[in-house]
C-alpha cells in the first residue's frame, strides 16, 4: 500500500512538471527595456522592439513584473507592456491571467538570477549592493556621490585658499620690489642732482672784473 501511494505521488509530480515548466507566449506593446530585475531602477540589458514575441517564464505575485526570454536573453519587463493571447483576444498580462495562461508565479533573487544570466555584465561586480534592492543601491550611490562632491568642494576651497595666499605673497613681493626700485630711482636722481650742481659750479662764468679791468679803470679798485 505504501508503494502505491509513492507511485501515485510520483505520477502526480510528473503531471505537474510540464505545467510548471511551461511558458506563455507574449508580445511587447512598445519599445521597452528588458531589465536585470523587476523595477525600472535595475540596469537595462536589452530593448525589446514593439510587437516582438517573448516567452513569459513567470511573474511576481505582488508586483506586475514578469521574467521573459527574448532571443535567448533573459530579463524582466512590466506586465503593462506585455500582452498575451487569451480566449482569442490579446490581454495585458496581469495576476488575474497568470493561472489561465499557465504562467507560474515566481520569486526574484539577485544572487541566483544574476549568477545564472549576468556574469559577463559590468553591473555584476556590484551585485552585493544590488542584492539589497535598487532603493538601497541608489541611496548608497547618492551618499557616495555626496561624499565625493564634498571632498571636491573641500579640495577646491583648499586650492582657492592656497591661490589667495600665493597671490597675497606675490603682491607683497611686488610691493616691496616697487618700493626698492623707487628708492633706487630716487637715490639715482639725488646723486644726479648733486653731480649736476658740481658741474654747474665748475662751469660758472668768471667774474667779469677779472677780464675787463684795465689799468687806470676805476672799477679795478673795487
Amino acid at each position: 500500500m505504501k508503494n502505491l501511494f509513492v507511485k501515485i505521488a510520483a505520477a502526480g509530480l510528473l503531471m505537474l512538471a510540464p505545467a510548471i515548466a511551461q511558458a506563455a507566449e507574449g508580445y511587447s506593446t512598445a519599445n521597452v527595456n528588458m531589465r536585470a530585475g523587476p523595477s525600472t531602477r535595475y540596469p537595462a540589458v536589452a530593448v525589446i522592439p514593439a510587437g516582438s514575441s517573448v516567452e513569459i517564464r513567470g511573474c511576481l505575485s505582488d508586483v506586475n513584473w514578469c521574467d521573459v526570454e527574448f532571443y535567448g536573453g533573459r530579463g524582466w519587463v512590466s506586465g503593462q507592456y506585455v500582452q498575451a493571447l487569451y480566449q482569442q483576444r490579446r490581454v495585458y498580462v496581469g495576476p488575474q491571467y497568470y493561472r489561465p495562461l499557465g504562467i507560474p508565479m515566481i520569486r526574484f533573487s539577485v544572487d541566483n538570477y544574476w549568477d545564472r544570466y549576468y556574469r559577463n555584465r559590468d553591473f555584476y561586480r556590484e551585485r552585493d549592493r544590488w542584492s539589497r534592492g535598487p532603493d538601497y543601491y541608489y541611496r548608497d550611490r547618492d551618499n557616495r556621490d555626496r561624499d565625493r562632491d564634498r571632498d571636491n568642494r573641500d579640495r577646491d576651497r583648499n586650492w582657492r585658499e592656497r591661490d589667495r595666499d600665493r597671490d597675497g605673497r606675490d603682491r607683497d613681493r611686488d610691493w616691496r620690489d616697487d618700493n626698492q626700485r623707487g628708492d633706487r630711482q630716487r637715490g639715482d636722481l639725488q646723486r644726479g642732482d648733486r653731480q649736476g650742481d658740481d658741474r654747474r659750479g665748475d662751469d660758472r662764468r668768471p667774474d667779469r672784473r677779472d677780464f675787463d679791468c684795465r689799468p687806470g679803470d676805476p672799477s679795478c679798485d673795487e
